[in-house]
């Protein structure tokens, strides 16, 4: 009966050695921590790194390193491997379990659909409201004696755009007045032109 021989400290430390030797094969996003060593029955070791690979759990990245008398550890191997355990399929569960399970996931996820379906619905329906508060309150801000949709009718008496019909009478009379002012000067102007031609003329 063989005994498993003494580790050597060397090979045991000989992470850094291990990681470039699996950065050759792999990425480096699918090296996790170092999971332990295995001491080989030659004397080499095994150092196990955790494996990120998807579809593969239970499985460790495994170096196995070794040193000839008082030389530099060396690379042997660099694989992935399986734990204990790995390669076991699960429990079996009977089938009547399995499409329960899977009728009551179903049955879940069409619950959070109608959910977030009635929650975009109400969201709408709130803005669509708001719209309307926001229509009403420019209606109310609109005279209710004035109509907006009929334009603004004016006489042919209107003066710049002023529609004698909303003037007091005062105000009417003082515009007439003026008006008859400027008529009387311009008979005057007239007047005192037509005399001046005829005094030219005896001349």
């Amino acid at each position: 009966m063989t005994s498993t021989p003494e580790p050597d400290d060397r090979l045991i430390g000989a992470h850094d050695l291990a990681l470039a030797a699996l950065q050759e094969i792999t990425p480096s996003s699918s090296i996790g921590p170092a999971a332990g060593y295995v001491v080989e029955d030659d004397g080499s070791v095994s150092l196990r790194f955790e494996n990120r690979l998807p579809g593969y759990p239970g499985w460790y990245w495994t170096v196995t390193v070794a040193r000839v008398d008082d030389a530099e550890p060396t690379v042997l191997e660099v694989e992935l491997l399986p734990n204990e355990g790995a390669l076991l399929a699960p429990e079996w569960v009977p089938w009547a379990e399995r499409l329960a399970e899977y009728r009551a996931h179903q049955a879940e996820l069409a619950e959070q659909a109608a959910a977030a379906e009635q929650g975009d619905e109400d969201e709408l329906e709130g803005d669509d409201a708001d719209d309307l508060d926001e229509d009403a309150d420019d209606e109310d801000d609109v005279d209710e004696d004035e109509d907006p949709s009929e334009a603004r009718v004016l006489h042919a008496g209107d003066l710049d755009g002023v529609d004698i019909d909303e003037l007091d009478d005062s105000v009417v009379e003082d515009i007439a007045d003026a008006a008859d002012d400027d008529e009387d000067e311009s008979e005057e102007d007239e007047s005192e032109d037509e005399s001046d031609e005829d005094s030219s003329e005896e001349e």
